[in-house]
């Protein structure tokens, strides 16, 4: 279940059943399914298992949590107390060498053992989660929420500081539904944003940068270099979206999409405006 963008959060009665207003946390979104023998499954937004690059998660999930459990949540890093994605990125090695943390932070159940609970309310199914992780401590908790809107703006002003994107508003009677939905909405801070991965730059199983559409219809080229992590989750969603090669104008061969895809930016201005890009969002 996917929000879908908002300009401003919205009044507590707009939404059926009041709001629920919750961090919007940057990090890795990942469906934490427990299986039997305390085994755990990392399902990333492109279906990649993420329990090989977070041991520590899986490990903890699978010995606090019982089989047929399923979490919905997000992967997150921190370094000098500031969210990082950036660490996210970094091979377990390099993130244990360097002493960075990493929390699995959980805003929705969709199943308790021997029960489907997506077609439950949201607030029952905040209860649930709630009592899941009862006495269950760091690196899994659940994420910062309230019912009350002048909390939430309070939030969408003070946490910046910190690398909280923004705020997500749900309605306390959704369902959980997969794909995108009205009923729940998120309020990023201004210098995210939206834009469309038109082509790759260097070979299509590893590209080394992007053209990407802004907001405002230009194009440019994404900076820094992709990570090599960057480079393997777009490789892995581009592989099935086959276009032509071309030669654009201002950086040289660059392999189009048959079809766009949506990220995330980060602008950065000056006298060369640039694109950093952060992640592949498939709402496609």
């Amino acid at each position: 279940m996917r929000p879908r963008p908002a300009d401003e959060i919205p009044p507590g009665d707009s939404m059926p059943g009041g709001c629920q207003y919750s961090l919007k946390l940057d990090g890795f979104r990942a469906l934490a399914f427990v299986l039997d023998g305390e085994r755990v499954f990392l399902q990333s937004r492109s279906r990649r298992d993420l329990s090989g690059e977070f041991p520590e998660i899986a490990a903890h999930l699978g010995a606090h949590l019982p089989a047929g459990t399923v979490l919905d949540g997000e992967l997150c890093a921190y370094r000098e107390g500031r969210l990082s994605f950036t660490d996210l990125l970094r091979s377990h090695r390099d993130r244990e060498r360097a002493g960075v943390p990493v929390s699995y932070i959980a805003f929705d159940i969709l199943a308790v053992p021997g029960r489907d609970v997506r077609a439950l309310p949201l607030g029952e199914r905040w209860e649930l989660l709630g009592a899941a992780l009862s006495g269950v401590g760091p690196p899994l908790q659940r994420v910062l929420a309230t019912t009350d809107e002048a909390t939430a703006h309070d939030w969408f002003r003070d946490m910046r500081a910190v690398g909280v994107e923004g705020i997500v508003a749900k309605a306390l009677r959704s369902p959980y539904r997969a794909g995108a939905t009205w009923n729940w909405r998120k309020i990023r801070h201004s210098d995210t944003t939206d834009g469309e991965l038109l082509g790759v730059f260097g070979a299509l199983r590893r590209p080394r940068a992007l053209l990407v559409r802004l907001p405002d219809g230009r194009t440019v080229k994404t900076s820094p270099q992709l990570t090599t992590v960057q480079a393997r989750q777009v490789a892995d969603l581009v592989g099935d979206r086959p276009g032509e090669p071309a030669d654009h104008p201002e950086h040289g061969p660059v392999w189009m999409l048959g079809e766009p895809l949506p990220v995330e930016l980060r602008q950065a201005a000056g006298r060369h405006e640039t694109a950093r890009f952060v992640r592949v969002r498939p709402d496609a």
